[in-house]
């Protein structure tokens, strides 16, 4: 079962207890269905759950609807309809429509009290919302066919402050919210605050991987530097070592060679503390840098060959 679903779902296990807000949701059905006008309504969706929803909350308002199952290749199909001729006046003057608007907009005196308001959001996305599976992304989207319903369905969700955005994707008005904070919010206000807490225990977990990947890789960074840096003090020590030049080195610098051949793969601080007497950590680094220094100088042309070069 996708996450859309499981969402709705939960919203569908919320019990509609006052009139006004059975109206409210019985009009979100007929506004973000396949189509309403002097025909009648027509939902369709895939899940049944929604259908039968539907079906109930216009039999609360004494109008009578179908429930058909229609197979496709992608799997069944539940389409809810309000048909019949003696039911569809009592439909249209219900919601305070004559089925021939050129243009269907919402009309907000269905809304009597908050819960209306609530109830007609959740009915809209049983209807017509989509919702991303968290572990992939955070996406909420309302679609529709219709402009001016979109349009108006953004400013009341942008009224509550969930910060909706709205575009135009193959010839459907996609109102989508994509901020994580705001779509648990407005979960929570449809009613499926389980779902929200899901995307909540995601984002901890994503923050806490990130943080997890980003010491990860500064540790391997710094452990890479350090596994280098050593090489180098090796191949200088060895090749002070093969020009028996070790030897010319100041008793501190002979030391630190000599336990860095023995220790060669003993970190930098425990290797300090292995001097005697120990020495700091950046002691130690400083006396390795001296060491490959002299190393350095071995390849270095003298001044005898130099004025010799020259001549």
């Amino acid at each position: 079962m996708s996450f859309s679903q499981e969402v709705k779902n939960e919203i569908l296990r919320h019990k509609i207890t006052k009139p006004c807000c059975n109206v409210a949701a019985a009009y979100a059905v007929a506004c973000f269905g396949k189509y309403f006008d002097d025909r009648g309504v027509v939902l369709q969706t895939e899940n049944e759950g929604v259908a039968i929803f539907a079906q109930k909350a216009y039999r609360r308002c004494g109008i009578e609807g179908d429930v058909l199952r229609k197979e496709r290749p992608t799997g069944p199909v539940f389409e809810f309809s309000v048909k019949a001729e003696d039911q569809i006046p009592k439909m249209l003057d219900l919601f305070g429509h004559t089925g021939k608007e050129p243009t269907l907009r919402i009309r907000p005196e269905h809304f009597k009290c908050q819960k209306c308001m609530q109830t007609f959001i959740a009915t809209a996305f049983l209807c017509c919302g989509t919702m991303t599976d968290p572990e992939k992304s955070y996406n909420l989207e309302f679609l529709s066919t219709r402009h001016y319903l979109s349009q108006q369905l953004e400013a009341m969700l942008a009224e509550h402050d969930f910060h909706p955005h709205r575009a135009l994707r193959k010839g459907a008005n996609t109102v989508y919210i994509k901020a994580a904070d705001h779509i648990e919010d407005l979960l929570t206000f449809m009613g499926a605050g389980g779902a929200a807490m899901r995307i909540m225990d995601q984002r901890l977990y994503n923050e806490m991987r990130n943080k997890t990947n980003r010491l990860s890789n500064c540790e391997t960074a710094n452990l890479g530097k350090s596994v280098q840096a050593a090489v180098q003090v090796q191949m200088a020590i060895e090749r002070l070592k093969e020009a028996d030049a070790l030897a010319t080195l100041p008793e501190a610098l002979r030391q630190t060679a000599e336990l860095r051949m023995q220790y060669p793969d003993l970190p930098l601080a425990k290797l300090a503390q292995k001097m005697d007497p120990p020495v700091s950590k950046a002691g130690l680094s400083h006396r390795f840098k001296r060491i490959q220094e002299a190393a350095k100088r071995l390849s270095e042309p003298s001044q005898t060959e130099k004025e010799t070069n020259h001549a």
